[in-house]
């Protein structure tokens, strides 16, 4: 058998059955009362509450979280021909003018129906649709254009250019107008738009959260901080290449798409002092891991860094910087349950999701969560 005939590195073998009614549709209410399966090690797991964390970490351990903050990204429009659109912001691209609010009138996006969306094709967006946030104050107008001014190859999205009318925040009308874009599978929402968001989200940007970081609230991370326990921060602008399906039979043809991170000089210090005082480094979900390993990939050790990054990981990934994660239970078939196998084998955790699903764990974004400890990491040497 070759190695890319190994069933690590075959689409279907990534595959398992999960019943409806375990997709949660809602969040944990408080954040902590989630559930947590902790992987020990290479046999043992044990079931606890997400607010019990503090009893599985070691004081000294580092834990590193993504502080990107979800954007309304979602708006609805219309054709000049009347024609409903359906517009996902997905990041800003450099324009030749800046608005007075410095965010920028040039957005690389999806949009719905695309093959009636060509280059030149105008769309309408109206003041009259509202979010549930309080509006900011907007000028006068009924509402803005936008313009198609591109296709790009490798999203098939559109670059969009807006028509931002003179007294008008650009920034401030997409906050109003748009939604956040939860995921498809959340059909039956009953939670507010600050759930979407971790409680440390600071940094505006992404067009997903990074939902392992959704379980904590400010008490508990106040207690881990008071257990020795520290805490670091990176930005990954969570993009919409993280949940796009593979689609390669074989994994290791499948093409992440960039998403921009930045990791501050702090942070990189923070997880040197901890590996040098015996401490370890544990990533809170699956972004923190992309944004670590994507940078000690690209610059050959991990280092302070602003950029994007692309790192695909799967099973055969030798690991740099991370000792273990706090992920949640991702869908079938994705790049996500890929990297998770890289640290604890496909096998084991397709065991574990079974046992997750006997157990009635909630799955997917508003889902419980696992903790994967060093001591469950196995070896590709």
């Amino acid at each position: 058998m070759t190695m890319t005939d190994h069933p690590d590195y075959q689409l279907a073998a990534y595959d398992y059955v999960l019943p409806e009614a375990r997709i949660a549709q809602s969040p944990a209410i408080p954040r902590d009362s989630s559930r947590l399966l902790v992987v020990k090690n290479r046999l043992e797991h044990c079931h606890a509450s997400f607010r019990e964390l503090p009893n599985f970490l070691h004081p000294g351990d580092l834990l590193v979280l993504n502080n990107t903050r979800v954007i309304p990204a979602r708006l609805y429009g219309q054709k000049s021909s009347g024609l409903p659109v359906e517009v996902l912001l997905l990041e800003p691209q450099p324009s030749e003018s800046t608005p007075t609010d410095g965010f920028s009138d040039r957005w690389l996006a999806l949009v719905k129906p695309g093959r009636r969306l060509k280059p030149g094709a105008r769309i309408w967006f109206s003041h009259h649709r509202q979010s549930s946030s309080s509006p900011p104050s907007l000028s006068a107008a009924e509402g803005i254009w936008a313009t198609v001014l591109a296709t790009d190859p490798t999203t098939s999205g559109r670059i969009i250019q807006f028509e931002v009318p003179p007294g008008l925040s650009l920034q401030d009308w997409i906050y109003q107008m748009g939604q956040l874009p939860l995921p498809p599978y959340i059909t039956q929402l009953e939670s507010e738009p600050e759930q979407y968001q971790t409680v440390y989200a600071a940094c505006p940007g992404a067009v997903a959260a990074p939902t392992a970081g959704l379980h904590f609230t400010p008490e508990l991370l106040q207690q881990l901080q008071a257990c020795g326990i520290q805490q670091a921060f990176v930005t990954l602008h969570v993009g919409v290449g993280t949940f796009r399906p593979v689609e390669a039979e074989n994994i290791t043809n499948h093409q992440m798409h960039s998403e921009w991170v930045e990791v501050p000089a702090a942070t990189v210090e923070q997880i040197q002092t901890t590996k040098a005082q015996g401490g370890r480094v544990i990533a809170v979900g699956t972004t923190v891991v992309r944004s670590l390993e994507g940078i000690a990939t690209q610059l050959g050790k991990l280092q302070p860094f602003c950029g994007k990054t692309n790192l695909f990981i799967y099973p055969g990934y030798q690991w740099q910087v991370i000792d273990g994660m706090i992920t949640n239970f991702h869908l079938p078939k994705s790049s996500l349950m890929m990297l998770v196998s890289a640290l604890i084998s496909r096998r084991r955790l397709l065991d574990l999701y079974q046992v997750a699903i006997a157990e009635h764990y909630r799955f997917y974004s508003f889902g419980d969560a696992m903790l994967i400890l060093p001591e469950s990491r196995i070896s590709y040497d």
